[in-house]
């Protein structure tokens, strides 16, 4: 029970170590952090209102989550799914084809900075969770789920809690949760996480090789570096490639219209991650695009190229650089 005569002063002090991972949790099931922060908002709004009839009968951070899971589902409903351009058709063979956009009502899957995700000591996107549950694929896959199964799937496989205590969260049966969770493994793509890590040295290697690729305009270099079978994505736009001499066919003609690109390197979704600044040799480069990588023992096997500037602001990257691109790459 509660022994502080300020209640607002009480609960601000024991429920904001929650909310970082309640953000984790919702950002899993929108596949929105703008989204997922909005509605934590509105749960610890709606908690300190009601936190006078908290009887402590579970724990806060138990209490939190009912209260966050009911929100998260209700989200879920009201809002469209966010796909990737891969969810949504096949890939283009002809890297000369025009590049098709989605349409404006369209929402994409957005890409998370993993500052804003983890740092926290009972933070599940560190402790409990495995690295893959916040990467792109792992959410673009969660949300082909309905609301309650991603919920379920999230709780048992993320989170790590007992079908009794998700049971609890959710007002279901311990029979019941356990069917939606069987429901959801079984909907989930087979190949959604299959990627072997490499090394922490060969990683960093093939990295450096993807930012040389683009500082340099090396097309055979970028070609190089990947693999047969790669991905390359690039929301707002529906189009996408698979394949090496897809992407590098299609690439390669950016590259010698574009010129040598300057690269900030960072990451997101607990993956490595380069932002392309393009523009005048001696001049203002602007930021073109930010690529997020999934890294496999034998090269890059899938890049979600995000073009939308708007998409990426979470990331405070810079609008802009000056200079020419081996004064000013990252």
């Amino acid at each position: 029970m509660r022994t502080t005569t300020d209640p607002a002063d009480d609960f601000g002090r024991l429920a904001e170590p929650f909310r970082r991972e309640l953000v984790a949790y919702g950002y899993r099931m929108l596949g929105s952090i703008d989204d997922a922060e909005e509605i934590v908002q509105d749960v610890y709004l709606e908690a300190w209102r009601g936190y006078d009839r908290f009887e402590g009968r579970s724990s806060l951070r138990t209490w939190l989550y009912r209260i966050a899971t009911r929100a998260f589902i209700k989200g879920v409903e009201r809002r469209k799914r966010r796909p990737l351009p891969s969810d949504l058709s096949a890939p283009t063979l002809d890297p000369s084809a025009a590049v098709r956009a989605g349409s404006a009502e369209l929402g994409w899957l957005q890409p998370v900075p993993d500052s804003m995700l983890t740092g926290t000591v009972g933070d599940p996107a560190t402790v409990v969770a495995g690295r893959h549950t916040m990467r792109l694929a792992f959410v673009a896959a969660l949300q082909v789920l309905t609301p309650p199964q991603r919920a379920v799937l999230i709780l048992r496989d993320v989170l790590g809690l007992s079908a009794s205590e998700v049971a609890a969260l959710l007002d279901l049966t311990v029979a019941a949760v356990n069917s939606a969770l069987q429901r959801a493994r079984a909907r989930l793509p087979a190949d959604h996480d299959n990627v072997a890590e490499p090394s922490e040295a060969r990683q960093r290697e093939l990295l450096d090789r993807y930012v040389a690729a683009f500082e340099n305009a090396d097309v055979a270099g970028l070609v190089a570096v990947l693999t047969e079978d790669a991905m390359f994505e690039m929301p707002p736009f529906l189009t996408w490639f698979h394949g090496r001499a897809a992407i590098g066919g299609f690439l390669g003609a950016r590259m010698r219209e574009l010129g040598k690109a300057s690269v900030v390197r960072t990451s997101a979704n607990d993956q490595p991650a380069v932002a392309l600044y393009t523009g005048p040799r001696d001049g203002t480069r602007r930021l073109h695009s930010l690529h997020v990588l999934t890294v496999a023992a034998h090269g890059v096997s899938r890049v979600v190229a995000f073009q939308d500037i708007g998409a990426v602001r979470r990331f405070e990257l810079p609008a802009s650089r000056s200079g020419p691109p081996d004064a000013v790459g990252g």
